[in-house]
């Protein structure tokens, strides 16, 4: 793996993006990420995407400072506004960002994608990695789950308008104001829930930090209609792969629901934050996430556990 002696997260351990030290009071935060749509409005499919991408940033402790756009666009079966529309609604989340769009690049492609290339900054002493909890922190989750199952309900025509906006703010809102908090408490590890979904961002902490994740599903806040649409088997496939991938390190107690559980490894697009924290601040920064509109929960806690990690679902 690549060495240097500013490299401070790299390719040697999973994480959401990485940081390369430029001064002793600043580092650079690096990632870039870009979908498929998954709404078939361009301009939410802009927002959505920008967001996802500059998540990676937020769950580091950073800031974003800059993007770039990556398109790939079948130019010969959609026209030209569709793109306007998509890189108007990625502008509108860089803005929102406080970061600056810098260019991009774009290629002919049969299949739409879209999404940034983004550089932030942090303190090389405030990084936050996935993979440093400690034992008796609480968990908090800053978003609902279940936006994969939404996105296939849509897909089959089956959700309600009401359904769908909820879903697309859900995905279309920027984990900076959950950060911001965050940067007011003993936070020790956060990360946050995209493709992996809950219960596999939950495994790579616990498995990285060398602890047990206690997860109660009960707590774990679900979309309108997701539990609905899971039940009627409206899974995607995503789903399933998560199941199967992880399925060494999770235990699922007999109490638990198979829709619940289903929605637990549904991979989600743009999801919240996963931040680890001292349980004696939990209450004091979920009630202030509560107060700025960010409908989070504290959904389990940190053990001692064997190396490779597992995660405890009741």
């Amino acid at each position: 793996m690549p060495s240097h002696p500013d490299l401070l997260l790299g390719l040697d351990r999973p994480d959401d993006a990485g940081v390369f030290r430029i001064s002793p009071d600043t580092a650079l935060v690096q990632t870039l990420d870009f979908l498929t749509p998954v709404t078939d409005d361009p301009y939410d499919f802009g927002r959505i995407a920008a967001a996802n991408s500059l998540s990676d940033v937020y769950a580091m402790g950073g800031r974003p400072l800059t993007a770039m756009n990556i398109v790939c666009f079948p130019g010969c079966d959609l026209g030209t506004d569709v793109l306007a529309r998509i890189l108007e609604g990625g502008l509108e989340k860089i803005r929102e960002a406080g970061a600056v769009l810098l260019g991009g690049h774009s290629v002919d492609d049969p299949e739409l994608k879209y999404g940034l290339s983004v550089t932030g900054r942090v303190h090389p002493d405030r990084i936050l990695a996935n993979s440093t909890a400690r034992t008796g922190d609480a968990l908090i989750l800053t978003k609902p789950v279940g936006t994969g199952v939404l996105s296939t309900a849509v897909k089959a025509k089956l959700a309600t308008s009401g359904q769908i906006k909820s879903c697309v703010d859900v995905m279309a809102g920027l984990n900076r104001y959950a950060a911001e908090i965050m940067t007011d408490y003993d936070v020790s590890a956060c990360t946050d829930v995209t493709g992996f979904g809950l219960a596999g961002h939950l495994v790579e902490m616990a498995r990285g930090s060398e602890k047990s994740i206690l997860l109660h599903s009960e707590k774990v806040g679900v979309l309108e209609g997701a539990l609905e649409f899971a039940g009627m088997g409206l899974i995607p496939a995503g789903a399933h792969k998560n199941r199967k991938f992880f399925k060494p390190f999770v235990r699922i107690g007999a109490g638990v629901t198979p829709v619940l559980a289903d929605l637990i490894f549904d991979p989600q697009t743009s999801g919240g934050l996963l931040i680890s924290l001292g349980a004696e601040q939990a209450a004091d920064c979920l009630a202030q996430l509560g107060e700025n509109g960010i409908p989070a929960g504290i959904i389990g806690k940190v053990k001692d556990g064997i190396p490779d990690g597992f995660l405890d679902i009741v």
